[in-house]
């Protein structure tokens, strides 16, 4: 070993030093400090005397001629210092320490060393160079992003912060560089800074992990069965024009009322191909851009009333008593012949048929409310994209929707009557009632009141639906839409052709399965709705419309804009009374969120 004496170059922490003392320990100085450090915490590198530690840098030397030289062979430092830089200096042992301890030419310790081999050398400089290269051009993304720019070729590198305001990761280097949280608001932000995506790109269905293309399941042909011939009775599908997938009509016999379904499962079966695919998505996705069906499009094609010149249906019988109660219930496997309307065509026709169909619905409808059936009637839009136009309008109150909507509700209260007094188990729609019970007039006790409701559930025992007013009631008028009314159509045509019935294990483990996914559904439907608000707003010059509020805070006022239907929240003014009418305008739009935010221009 090496003495350490008063003058000597050392190592110290990576760094060179001068011995000053030596004692039971050494002192030493070095850039910076000096230090009192026990003898096993440096380095011998050379005796000295060194007088400065500024100039010890003597470069790479004669690096290829000593390699080649040490072919094979070992040495120590002081040999290597003088075949690199031809003599033992202090500076030379300093460089060739700095060429050992770097490990790409030497490798071994100062007493034994040697040169490494020339083709490991070449792969690892080659290695070294793509890092270095590398770790540039993340510098030049990082510096790129933070002042909110994108080259077209740094998409692959945004992928991860892609997959995290997706929702399909939870981390993201690059948002970690830019010291931003690892959020999905901050990977949607950055994406829309730099122009990743469009504004009007919506990732809602995709984050809520909801099917985007529909079953590819073949649909088989319909099964040859007996049918009850209706199609004497006039019937009509009446839906909002633009409509694709008519599977409810009605029609009317006298004193009769029949409202038709479409026979989903004389195609879907439990437990077949179909049922499954349906199960697993649990209602069509309705989007303003596309819709998403829960089954292929045959199954409309097929299904659809309306659509073919006759169409198989669950048709349910009726009639309403003075006292809008439901009589003579009865259902069938029928046959009929559907003519297609949309509301507006429906709500203008002079057709003394559907006048009386609107006159009995009425009854059934004074029956609900007197039963203590909720009046909510908040301002609802349709919101549809018709090509890169968005379309956003008030949906009608009233007339023909109403009607339709009475007729449904009733099929509903009649197949469930029917199902109770036959034994048949089937998924009932229940909803308890509000801890309180209102009876709202205004705008803002409708609001304040609906934020009392409680979710409906399904149950295979029926309890009273609070918003219907009715005692019992399932959902059944949509089997091609949602799952549950499917199980009930299942269920009566087991029944009805006297086959086995599923068990209420089975039912409530496919409705379970099947309201989990309808709950993803209407996520992505309702943030979707939300997406293209904004964006329609942002396409809007100086946008100033009318809002209402509905709710006040301490500091804060709930405003709702009957024209978009769209909730915002202003600051509180003194002045600000409940159903006060106001005159707003846009202020700003966050898409992360998503949120729209406005001021109030004047009452």
């Amino acid at each position: 070993m090496n003495k350490l004496d008063v003058g000597c170059l050392v190592v110290y922490k990576s760094r060179p030093a001068r011995v000053t003392g030596v004692t039971d320990k050494i002192d030493i100085s070095f850039s910076g400090g000096s230090k009192r450090v026990r003898s096993k915490d440096v380095l011998f590198l050379h005796p000295g005397p060194v007088a400065s530690l500024d100039n010890l840098d003597a470069g790479q030397g004669e690096l290829d001629e000593a390699i080649e030289l040490l072919e094979g062979e070992s040495t120590s430092l002081p040999e290597l210092a003088a075949l690199l830089y031809g003599d033992y200096t202090p500076a030379a042992a300093w460089s060739s320490w700095q060429l050992l301890s770097e490990g790409l030419y030497f490798e071994g310790t100062p007493e034994e060393l040697h040169a490494r081999d020339p083709g490991l050398v070449r792969e690892e400089i080659a290695e070294r160079v793509l890092k270095e290269q590398r770790k540039a051009d993340w510098d030049a993304l990082i510096e790129r992003l933070a002042a909110g720019d994108m080259e077209e070729g740094d998409r692959a590198e945004l992928a991860e912060v892609e997959r995290l305001a997706l929702g399909q990761s939870e981390t993201s280097r690059i948002l970690q560089a830019l010291d931003v949280g690892q959020t999905r608001e901050h990977a949607h932000q950055l994406l829309l800074r730099v122009g990743y995506w469009p504004e009007a790109f919506n990732l809602h269905p995709i984050r809520a992990g909801v099917a985007l293309q529909e079953p590819a399941i073949p649909v088989p042909e319909l099964p040859d069965e007996e049918r009850l011939d209706l199609t004497h009775l006039d019937a009509w599908a009446i839906d909002d024009a633009g409509s694709n997938d008519p599977d409810d009509a009605i029609s009317i016999d006298g004193e009769r009322l029949w409202v038709h379904i479409a026979d989903a499962g004389a195609l879907a079966p439990p437990g077949s191909d179909l049922d499954v695919a349906a199960c697993e998505r649990g209602a069509n996705l309705y989007l303003p851009e596309a819709i998403v069906p829960m089954f292929p499009h045959g199954m409309t094609e097929r299904l659809g009333l309306g659509l073919n010149d006759t169409s198989p249906a669950l048709s349910v019988g009726f009639e309403i008593d003075a006292e809008g109660r439901l009589q003579e219930i009865e259902i069938h496997l029928a046959t009929i012949r559907v003519t297609r309307m949309t509301y507006a065509e429906a709500t203008a026709s002079d057709d003394r048929r559907l006048q009386a169909i609107t006159a009995m619905l009425a009854r059934f409808r004074d029956r609900r409310m007197q039963a203590g059936a909720a009046g909510i009637d908040l301002p609802e839009v349709s919101v549809r994209l018709d090509g890169d136009e968005i379309l956003i309008k008030p949906l009608e109150r009233g007339g023909s929707r109403q009607m339709v909507a009475e007729a449904m509700m009733a099929a509903g209260e009649a197949i469930a009557e029917f199902a109770l007094r036959n034994g048949i188990l089937i998924p009932f729609a229940n909803q308890p009632p509000p801890d309180e019970t209102r009876t709202p007039e205004t705008m803002s006790e409708m609001f304040a009141y609906r934020k009392l409701f409680k979710p409906s559930r399904m149950a295979t025992q029926p309890e009273r639906h609070f918003g219907l007013g009715l005692d019992h009631y399932t959902r059944v008028t949509s089997p091609l839409r949602r799952y549950p009314d499917l199980v009930t159509h299942q269920q009566i045509r087991s029944y009805l052709k006297q086959e086995p019935l599923l068990d209420e294990e089975t039912i409530v483990e496919r409705v379970g399965e099947a309201s989990a996914a309808s709950s993803l559904v209407r996520r992505a439907e309702r943030f979707s709705n939300l997406h293209w608000k904004l964006v329609w707003l942002s396409r809007q010059k100086n946008w100033q419309g009318e809002a209402v509020i509905v709710d006040l805070e301490e500091r804060k006022a709930t405003l709702l804009l009957p024209e978009l239907a769209l909730e915002s929240r202003v600051r509180r003014t003194p002045e600000m009374v409940l159903d006060q009418h106001l005159v707003v305008s846009l202020q700003s739009l966050d898409f992360t969120v998503p949120e729209a935010r406005f001021r109030v221009r004047k009452a």
